[in-house]
């Protein structure tokens, strides 16, 4: 069962702010002090009062400026690693109501490159993260591991570090310079021509033969965005010690 934090969250925020709010206009508690012995509903506002202060921030930060995710798979190496902990930017691709994820503003779109958490089109309650790899009316061209978008050859490059167990490259995708793994060179995953739909982005895995990415699930549509990961604020595998080096690095 999956808990949806937003509306928790949410519904307690204005089950206490309407106790503040009915104690002040209706029930003024707190004028009779002759009382000694508090009542329940004394009690009530009391927790409401200290409460609501604390959930109302919460939830303005969570819903509006930085949410905290963890990455649960290595569909995203090398660049994020299965245990660690991301801030993902609210404010990046508009501002949504939480909950229905209505977006009440515009603040920008993805750019080429970003990595982004998005909601699962086929199922909302699971969360994605991925690279934005083709944009509104792109063309895709995925083959042998190489991206051509709109006729242009993304550069890609032999990486120089050795530690990895499966061939490292460097790709720039319009000066956003990461790492890719890639499993088996000379053979790579769903090879195709992709079209990118109006008010659609394609994205990618950095572990691009092990990512179940828009070659499998589609192009995800912009109602569907989260926000765009920034941070690295924890590493942490249970029964492993944390990699503390991990902590602040910025995400590529």
């Amino acid at each position: 069962m999956i808990i949806n934090l937003a509306l928790i969250l949410t519904v307690l925020t204005a089950f206490t702010g309407a106790v503040v709010a009915m104690d002040k206009l209706v029930w003024k508690t707190f004028d009779d002090e002759s009382r000694r012995a508090p009542t329940a509903q004394e009690v009530l506002v009391e927790y409401a009062r200290s409460f609501f202060p604390v959930l109302l921030f919460v939830l303005v930060i969570r819903s509006f400026v930085f949410e905290p995710f963890r990455i649960p798979s290595g569909s995203m190496m090398p660049t994020l690693l299965e245990g660690d902990f991301i801030f993902v930017k609210k404010y990046s691709y508009g501002l949504r109501l939480p909950v229905t994820e209505t977006k009440f503003i515009e603040t920008g779109n993805p750019e080429r490159g970003d990595v982004i958490v998005f909601r699962l089109p086929s199922d909302p309650s699971i969360n994605y993260i991925k690279r934005v790899i083709g944009l509104p009316g792109d063309t895709v061209v995925y083959e042998r591991h190489r991206l051509t978008i709109n006729g242009e050859k993304v550069d890609l490059r032999p990486g120089d570090d050795a530690s990895w167990s499966v061939p490292l490259f460097v790709e720039d995708l319009d000066g956003r310079v990461h790492d890719i793994l890639v499993t088996n060179p000379e053979y790579s995953t769903r090879d195709n021509t992709y079209r990118v739909p109006d008010g659609h982005y394609f994205v990618m895995g950095d572990n691009r033969d092990r990512s179940k990415d828009s070659r499998f699930i589609g192009a995800i549509p912009e109602e569907y965005l989260v926000g765009e990961a920034v941070r690295i604020w924890m590493h942490f595998v249970p029964w492993n010690m944390p990699v503390w080096e991990r902590i602040g690095t910025k995400i590529q």
